[in-house]
């Protein structure tokens, strides 16, 4: 949470929000032994010189559950993913993914999670299935192309797998990197907009595979959206980042009744906009 050193007032909010969030993580672990939760952050901090871009964020996510990342542009999430991947290593604090190091396993690591994001361009002049058959053996996959052909079918890919990765429309490459990122059937899978540049037909489709493949594979999914609807739909749980900390932390229902509101883009606009939950009013 963001700590204001201005006003008492500011203090006061923010002991009030780290009593309710505190409260909730401690419900989360309730009956969950730690070494058994697959993702367990603790005291995640980077720096790049003078600006803190992640400042001390701790957070657990159970098995099996899709938890909502959110944060205005800045806020730190992707910097926290990047740590969560081991592509950037953290100033203090750990990620442990399975009980193990991230900093210290990440190549041990590697064939048990993945990631979407069509910010990240596979490269260009590879056919789809190339760029699937590279990721395939960097990942240890078995019977590569019998894998890529599964996962180009589920996806609806298949018709583009012999064509060049760079000449394909942005909606076709969303599809492409969630093909890449479902490949080694991961156990931890961080999703980063998963259907930006999808039309309505086609992003619903895609929640409801994303929704299947949690509950067949009992995945845990991490997700980064500014679609608030789908993140009402996909997540049990929110986490708010704002200026590198976590501002808020809760479940949807909860987050929506704190804060007076119907829907969670307008509780989004509330932390983004520094207006105070009603909780924390009182």
């Amino acid at each position: 949470m963001v700590e204001s050193h201005n006003s008492d007032k500011a203090g006061a909010q923010r002991k009030a929000m780290d009593e309710t969030t505190g409260s909730f993580r401690e419900e989360l672990g309730a009956g969950s032994d730690a070494a058994s939760l697959p993702v367990v952050v603790h005291g995640l901090t980077k720096r790049y010189g003078s600006v803190t871009a992640v400042d001390h964020v701790s957070f657990t996510i159970e098995a099996g559950t899709t938890v909502a990342l959110l944060g205005g542009n800045g806020a730190g999430k992707t910097t926290t993913i990047a740590m969560l991947l081991g592509l950037v290593m953290p100033t203090a604090g750990e990620v442990q993914i399975f009980s193990a190091d991230m900093s210290r396993n990440r190549y041990d690591l590697d064939q048990r999670l993945n990631v979407q994001s069509p910010y990240v361009d596979l490269p260009a002049r590879l056919t789809v299935k190339q760029n699937l058959t590279v990721y395939a053996g960097l990942y240890g996959i078995a019977n590569a192309a019998e894998r890529i052909a599964c996962v180009a079918e589920e996806l609806q890919v298949a018709t583009l797998l012999d064509r060049q990765t760079g000449k394909l429309s942005a909606g076709q490459k969303t599809r492409v990197a969630l093909a890449k990122a479902l490949l080694n059937r991961p156990e931890v899978l961080l999703l980063d907009e998963p259907t930006a540049s999808l039309d309505p037909d086609t992003a619903d489709w895609v929640r409801s595979h994303l929704e299947r493949y949690r509950v067949e594979r009992r995945a845990t999914v991490l997700l980064a959206s500014h679609n608030m609807a789908e993140v009402e739909r996909l997540c049990e749980r929110v986490i708010i980042m704002k200026q590198g900390r976590i501002e808020d932390d809760d479940t949807p229902s909860a987050l929506l009744a704190r804060y007076g509101r119907e829907t969670l883009e307008e509780v989004f606009l509330d932390v983004a906009r520094g207006r105070q939950n009603l909780e924390a009013a009182q």
